[in-house]
Formats: structure tokens, C-alpha cells, sequence
């Protein structure tokens, strides 16, 4: 998100989360005030690579409630990440960028220090590329961890949802699949979202 005015308005339709993009080398780059949104909605910033100072600075400037790691950061350093937020409840989401198949174990590492995992589409871009990856490969998904599902994600995609959140259900994994973070598909230009779009969405969901 990055215009005030569309983000109230996206704030109407009571997402869980929202995200604030971080990082200079996109469009979609955050450098204003968050405008006053509902409590409930977790105020997330997104950020490639960053140092963990400037990490700091943002969560405390905008009173972030998560952080997404969508860049090569390592376990230790979402370990020390998440050391230093021991007394702010932020959450830690740690991306992976996915193509037609992933090598779980690299999760393993990760388990103990960030709170979810995100997999994206693997693409020429750190997000925002618009296209799906191979989701049946989420169904070797090892872990107990609860994941974002992203990637590309829109309208047309709402019925493989369903069929991946039931696939879970049957197999007594229901807690996995726990959000769906959707971007670019409802985008007018970036950063700014189809209100009518996102609440059309959210209701077949």
C-alpha cells in the first residue's frame, strides 16, 4: 500500500494484515505516514536485505505489528532479528520464492525464529510478478509452521484456494494454509488497490 487516501479505503474491508513496502528499488516503495487504520489490522512492513537497524527504526516509526523478510536473509539473522523484538510483539514472516518444485528442508533452520513462512512466485522481481507458482508442491509441506500463500494471486485463483485450504482440512492440517496475501492482481498502478476488487475477492474466499 502506499496512497493515504486507498488505504483507508482498504481498511474498510478489514483485512488482517497490510503491507508496507520497504525497500527503494520498487515502485511500491513506502516513504509516507501510515494514516490511522483499525487495531486489528497488523501493520506489516516488508523488507529485502535490509540491516536490522534500519528494521528497528521502521517498526518503531510506524508501529509495525510484523515484519516480511523477502530477501536472503539467513536464520541467524532472524534470530537476532527476533531477539532484539523479544519485548514488541512483531511478528517475523519469512519469505520463499518458489518455482515448480522447493527444497523444504531449507525451512528447518528457520522454525524456530520466525513465526510464518510466505512462498511467493519465483520471478525476475522480490514479489509483485503477477504470475502463480506450482502449488501442488505445498502439499509435501512438511512442517507445522501456518504459511502465507502468495504469488500472483486473484480473482480466477479463488477456487484452487478452496481446493488446496480442503486438501489441508482432509489431511487434519487445517491450520497450515493460514493467509492469502494478495498484491499485484488487484492493483490499478503500484501500490494502489481495486477496493471494489479486494471486497468482490474477499467474499468468494
Amino acid at each position: 500500500m502506499k496512497n493515504p487516501e486507498n488505504i483507508s479505503e482498504v481498511a474498510k474491508l478489514q483485512p488482517d494484515y497490510m503491507g508496507f513496502i520497504f525497500y527503494e528499488k520498487t515502485p511500491r516503495n513506502f516513504d509516507a505516514e501510515i494514516p490511522e487504520i483499525p487495531s486489528a489490522i497488523k501493520k506489516t512492513g516488508v523488507f529485502v536485505n535490509e540491516e536490522i537497524k534500519v528494521i528497528l527504526e521502521k517498526v518503531k516509526t510506524h508501529d509495525l505489528n510484523a515484519v516480511q523478510l523477502h530477501g536472503d536473509e539467513t536464520a541467524a539473522f532472524c534470530a537476532e532479528l527476533k531477539t532484539l523484538l523479544i519485548e514488541t510483539p512483531v511478528e517475523i514472516i519469512k519469505v520463499f520464492s518458489v518455482k515448480d518444485d522447493f527444497d523444504f528442508e531449507r525451512l528447518e533452520e528457520y522454525e524456530a525464529v520466525v513465526d510464518y513462512f510466505l512462498f511467493d512466485t519465483k520471478g525476475k522481481n522480490k514479489g509483485g510478478n503477477g504470475i502463480t507458482f506450482n502449488w501442488e508442491i505445498l502439499k509435501e509441506y512438511p512442517s507445522e509452521k501456518p504459511f502465507f500463500l502468495s504469488g500472483g494471486i486473484g480473482p480466477e485463483e479463488v477456487e484452487e484456494i478452496k481446493k488446496l485450504k480442503a486438501y489441508f482440512q482432509q489431511n487434519a492440517k487445517e491450520n497450515l494454509l493460514y493467509a492469502i496475501d494478495v498484491n499485484s492482481k488487484f492493483e490499478e498502478q503500484p501500490g494502489f488497490k481495486n477496493v471494489e476488487k479486494l471486497s468482490a475477492f474477499t467474499k468468494r474466499l
